[in-house]
């Protein structure tokens, strides 16, 4: 096996994508991912609890990006600018790894169980962006239905983003998306 060479952990996942898009998540093993990537499955368990979670990650840089982002923005900010902020912030991650994210998507969509923990990771991300707000002041209704609405702005953003139906950033998708919400708002 290949374990001098560098990235496991990039291997790893680059192996565990390429096998779920061509068998399905479920008909993929830890082993064969292993194998793809030239390692060995105990190396697969010291970078990743399960197969699952080489989707999933890249959840806590998220959150990092959505905390620190809502702390930086400027005092004046309102909650809801203070969430546009840091969705921009996420955006500008994941902005390199559109592919990826397209076919990450495409795999959890084809599987109930990924939804499902696809779920529980935006649930925790608007968790982040209410506990931060909260730090800024902002009361408890207020930081937990701005961090939901901006979760789901978020999420309509991001799908549009991976369907590639326009050749925008996904920070673009993300400030029409916002202001789709704010006029959608206004009209109420």
């Amino acid at each position: 096996m290949g374990r001098w060479q560098p990235d496991a952990r990039g291997r790893l996942a680059r192996a565990a994508l390429e096998l779920y898009v061509e068998r399905g998540f479920d008909r993929t093993s830890v082993a064969e991912i292993a194998e793809r990537a030239g390692l060995t499955e105990r190396t697969f368990f010291r970078h990743y609890a399960d197969k699952r979670e080489v989707l999933f990650a890249g959840s806590s840089e998220l959150q990092d990006v959505l905390a620190r982002a809502v702390a930086q923005a400027p005092e004046s900010a309102t909650p809801m600018d203070a969430v546009a902020v840091a969705l921009e912030g996420a955006a500008a991650v994941l902005e390199e790894r559109q592919e990826h994210a397209r076919q990450r998507q495409f795999v959890i969509d084809a599987n109930t169980e990924l939804q499902e923990r696809e779920l529980i990771k935006l649930a925790s991300l608007s968790t982040t962006l209410a506990d931060a707000l909260r730090l800024r002041g902002v009361d408890e209704a207020s930081a937990g239905l701005a961090a939901e609405v901006g979760i789901a702005v978020f999420k309509f953003a991001f799908r549009r983003w991976i369907e590639r139906t326009e050749q925008k950033e996904l920070a673009q998708f993300v400030r029409e998306s916002l202001a789709g919400l704010r006029a959608v708002a206004a009209d109420a």
